[in-house]
């Protein structure tokens, strides 16, 4: 074939496509798809900050303590075991000056006399209560001087129970001048009063025994068994020696079995400094105390 008849065959074929893209494309409506342009894949460098933001390192988790369950309470120290006397009861002792109801109006100042005294009753069972205001006294209720209630505790004060003798340092200017102390039992002659001191014995009366202690302070002791007395005037006398038996001596009378206790030195009694007689409960108290726990044999 030649040339020419080359290039027409070459258009009719063209323009018989042509005739049918134009038959085709009005039939379905939708234009011939044309190939989507190639694009070049872009790669984006990530560039490091110079001054990078700090990480804030992460705080530590504190757990908070459990709230206590409502009404129970915080744990605290335990309390102290019960002070047992030689019987193996529990002591227990109401304020100084807490005094019978109706037995006069008692000194309330807690202040210990005599801190380091050995309490004057050999043996730890002893019970410090009123003879007038208790069962068998002229002034307490009906029944014996032996009534359990006397031998029991709590253990009270009467310094200023209502007397006769002049005692300063009770509030109404009377009182008792000492401590009434019962021993374990209500018996006579048996139970041993001691030197709460070192010192000298002063005197002996029909019923007292007066201790002057090395340090000023006098001690005096009604109502021992006098034929029982180991002690003369003028002995000298260590702490915790033996003096005499707890009994009901009372003159040319008899009282109930006790010891009545006083101690005397020079204190201010309100504007002038006197030699009396100051209330031994609490050095009575505190002596006890001690005596139960084993520090004086």
């Amino acid at each position: 074939m030649s040339t020419r008849e080359t290039e027409r065959a070459l258009a009719a074929a063209v323009a018989a496509a042509g005739i049918a893209a134009m038959i085709w494309w009005p039939a379905t409506g939708e234009a011939p798809a044309e190939p989507e342009p190639e694009t070049e894949e872009v790669v984006v460098e990530e560039v490091a900050d110079p001054d990078p933001e700090p990480v804030a390192e992460d705080e530590p988790i504190v757990e908070e303590e459990p709230e206590p369950e409502p009404g129970e309470e915080p744990a605290g120290e335990p309390p102290a075991p019960p002070i047992l006397d030689d019987a193996g009861i529990e002591f227990t002792w109401m304020p100084a000056g807490d005094l019978i109801e109706e037995s006069g109006t008692g000194q309330i100042l807690q202040i210990n006399y005599a801190p380091d005294m050995r309490f004057p009753i050999e043996a730890g069972q002893a019970y410090a209560n009123s003879q007038v205001y208790g069962y068998g006294g002229y002034l307490g209720p009906a029944g014996g001087q032996c009534n359990a209630a006397n031998y029991a505790y709590s253990w009270r004060d009467n310094f200023c129970e209502t007397r006769g003798y002049g005692t300063p340092m009770c509030p109404t200017g009377h009182g008792h001048q000492g401590q009434d102390i019962r021993p374990a039992s209500c018996t006579d002659g048996v139970h041993q009063a001691v030197a709460a001191a070192d010192g000298t014995i002063t005197s002996i009366g029909s019923y007292s025994v007066r201790l002057m202690s090395d340090d000023g302070v006098r001690y005096t002791y009604l109502h021992l068994d006098k034929p029982s007395l180991l002690v003369a005037p003028g002995d000298h006398v260590t702490r915790g020696q033996v003096i005499g038996m707890v009994s009901n001596e009372f003159g040319d009378t008899s009282t109930t079995i006790h010891l009545h206790f006083e101690i005397r030195m020079a204190v201010d009694t309100g504007g002038s400094i006197e030699n009396t007689n100051v209330p031994p409960y609490l050095a009575l108290v505190d002596s006890y105390q001690r005596l139960l726990e084993g520090e004086d044999s």
